[in-house]
């Protein structure tokens, strides 16, 4: 079978010096064309140039796009839809995918939404109409945190008591990392957060507000624990750290390796994986490989390139609606994270630990702003 996809949300071309748009749609297109049984087959963007703009890259035909993506999904009937606008308007995009009955399969980029509520009604939307959604947390599919998963699961440290977390926010960043974190605790249940957070200065990403500094405390029904920290002046430097009764391994040291273990009494053991924790690492023969294609319109450069971990997640989604399975980025996942994300904010509004499930439908971080409680112009109790 030959699995038709259509692009919501294109951007602008990423490679125009007039832009300066961070256009994902772009990457997504290139993770299904590596795939033979993916055609992209339409694209929708309310700026119609942006659209055209793709569609004459990816080799679509102007007839299939659109600025109106219900018109879109009506007229070209996809199998997979790729959503690719910002977070503060994924839930409407995604529950009125579903409500069309068109697409077999939403991928949906990252955060999920824009308050809980809406995360929420986007898993939903798409349960009642038997909708695979999957969210583009694709750094699960990196080497470092992969193999690390493996040494924690082979017993090299021992049984996990504690993660810790480091990254420039809890939100647009951090949503990676409270990903990874369920997929080492094998989606253990959270079930209390503790946080506190600054924003003296505005700080927004795609529409959405993210903390300046935060420091978080959580803990999972099986007893394991969590600490996060973020922002310039955070405590904890590196990506993660996973700490075992027997030793710790490490992911993204700043002046470190990718990924290293140690375990009671030894010094650290660097692991090589063939990956950054950002990207893939192509060796010298593969990059001259590519170079040498790119100058051949003939030649398959693309598919000589490494797979990137958008690559390989998307690679899953299809594989998983292909095989009648759950995809490792199945939503139930990205709300169990993302529920801990809302619940920080939360905490710092209620000044108090939140036991989950978390009782709001808001975004906390949003609301304090909107009312003056936090920011430069806060007036402090």
């Amino acid at each position: 079978m030959v699995y038709e996809v259509a692009l919501i949300g294109t951007g602008p071309d990423p490679e125009n010096p007039d832009t300066d748009g961070f256009a994902i749609a772009y990457r997504h297109a290139a993770a299904y064309q590596r795939l033979s049984d993916c055609h992209i087959t339409a694209c929708a963007d309310i700026v119609r140039e942006n659209a055209e703009a793709f569609a004459e890259k990816h080799g679509v035909d102007f007839a299939h796009v659109f600025e109106d993506s219900e018109t879109m999904l009506r007229e070209t009937d996809p199998d997979i839809v790729s959503v690719c606008v910002p977070p503060a308007v994924h839930a409407e995009v995604v529950i009125t995918c579903a409500r069309t009955g068109v697409p077999d399969a939403i991928h949906c980029e990252k955060p999920m939404a824009k308050n809980w509520g809406d995360c929420k009604r986007m898993v939903q939307a798409c349960e009642e109409a038997d909708v695979q959604l999957t969210f583009n947390h694709q750094r699960r599919f990196a080497g470092p945190f992969r193999r690390a998963k493996s040494l924690l699961d082979e017993g090299t440290i021992g049984s996990l008591a504690r993660i810790e977390m480091g990254g420039d926010n809890l939100y647009d960043y951090g949503t990676h990392l409270f990903d990874l974190c369920g997929l080492f605790t094998d989606q253990a249940v959270p079930e209390w957060v503790l946080a506190q957070i600054d924003y003296r200065t505005e700080n927004v990403h795609f529409g959405v507000h993210n903390e300046n500094q935060a420091l978080v405390q959580w803990q999972y029904e099986n007893g394991i624990a969590g600490l996060a920290s973020t922002g310039q002046d955070g405590m904890v430097s590196h990506q993660l750290r996973l700490i075992g009764q027997d030793g710790v391994i490490e992911v993204g040291s700043p002046n470190g390796p990718a990924l290293r273990y140690r375990t009671d009494g030894s010094g650290w053991q660097t692991v090589e994986t063939g990956d950054g924790i950002h990207s893939p690492n192509s060796g010298r023969v593969r990059t001259l490989s590519v170079a040498f294609a790119e100058r051949f319109p003939l030649l398959p450069a693309a598919k000589l390139r490494k797979p990137t971990f958008m690559d390989r997640a998307i690679g899953d989604v299809v594989r998983a609606l292909e095989e009648g399975r759950e995809s490792e980025l199945r939503a139930e996942n990205a709300l169990q994270s993302t529920e801990v994300i809302f619940a920080a904010w939360e905490s710092a509004r209620r000044r108090g630990r939140v036991t989950l499930p978390l009782d709001i439908e808001d975004n906390p971080l949003e609301a304090m702003v909107e009312a003056g409680k936090i920011g430069a112009t806060a007036e402090h109790d």
